[in-house]
């Protein structure tokens, strides 16, 4: 029994030895441990390590026609640590109302100098057939707010891989072409060399926004044979929703194209095509809207002193 009772105390007394040596082994690992920490510390404060800042600075619409609008949207990154930091990824989503309208991926989008600041600009193609497809109660003409959101993901020495959440709101177009008619012909001056005619067009803005017309071009068949076109430089402002009415000038060869003017002499309606384009000045940017009507019927319009009606209107 005597010796059963020294073998247990020698066994706890063993026991009681390795407790404390790994106690001391757990106790030199975290002051391993506290030590790297504290001189990453200093490191950190001795040459000054920080969180890189971003900030969605503008969004610009470079480009918008009737099918897409190129968008960029200019990010401005702020890194104050005394290394280059690389920009490892952007994600960026733009939704309507919390609904997808387009998202992306750039991968490798750079590096971000030494205690210095760069602009990433987006391009973002935000085409508009593949949101009139999805959603159904976004039509033509109107206007629909937005939400930009972008991630941008860097790697900072010290801090490690970085997310920057950011996020931008606004408005944006689905255009629609204007609308346009041919409403009457009147003739300045008539020979069958030369007649120099006006046009006058009654121009409809189906948008909900204004158009600020700073020139349009056309061309004109009159009976399925071209009168010519031309340029015209005009500024008028045609409200959203709204009706302006525009006279052009034209020269022709009446001689050139049959029996369409002498139906239009007299009195008789005869058919026009006319198509172009509108360069026009909008809240979201200059836009280029194509111009056209096909089928349309128009007549002289006669001086009231030559015994005609001045009020003569378009035919459809």
């Amino acid at each position: 029994m005597a010796s059963s009772g020294t073998y247990e105390v020698v066994e706890r007394h063993v026991k009681d030895k390795d407790h404390k040596k790994d106690e001391d082994k757990g106790g030199f690992i975290e002051k391993v441990k506290d030590f790297i920490h504290d001189i990453g510390e200093k490191i950190e404060e001795a040459i000054g390590f920080g969180k890189p800042t971003a900030d969605v600075a503008a969004v610009h619409i470079p480009h918008i026609n009737l099918d897409k609008a190129d968008i960029v949207v200019d990010v401005l990154i702020k890194n104050p640590n005394p290394v280059p930091i690389p920009l490892i990824d952007i994600n960026y989503l733009i939704e309507s109302d919390g609904r997808k309208l387009v998202s992306g991926l750039i991968p490798d989008a750079g590096t971000i100098h030494a205690h210095g600041e760069e602009t990433v600009k987006i391009p973002v193609n935000l085409v508009y057939d593949d949101i009139k497809n999805t959603y159904d109660d976004i039509k033509p003409g109107s206007i629909v707010p937005y939400r930009i959101k972008v991630d941008l993901i860097v790697d900072v020495p010290v801090f490690g891989r970085l997310t920057l959440p950011l996020e931008k709101t606004g408005e944006i177009p689905i255009p629609y072409k204007p609308d346009i008619d041919l409403e009457k012909i009147k003739f300045r001056r008539f020979s069958f060399e030369e007649t120099v005619a006006v046009l006058h067009l009654k121009v409809e803005n189906k948008n909900d926004f204004d158009l600020g017309l700073n020139s349009l071009d056309y061309e004109v068949w009159l009976s399925d044979v071209s009168i010519g076109g031309a340029e015209l430089s005009n500024s008028t402002k045609i409200d959203k929703n709204g009706i302006s009415y525009i006279d052009i000038p034209i020269t022709f060869r009446p001689k050139d194209f049959g029996s369409a003017l002498w139906d239009m002499i007299r009195g008789k309606g005869t058919g026009y095509t006319l198509k172009g384009h509108i360069n026009a000045d909008t809240p979201f940017g200059a836009m280029n809207l194509p111009i056209s009507r096909e089928g349309g019927t128009t007549r002289l319009k006669k001086n009231k002193e030559d015994g005609g009606d001045d009020d003569d209107d378009d035919e459809e």
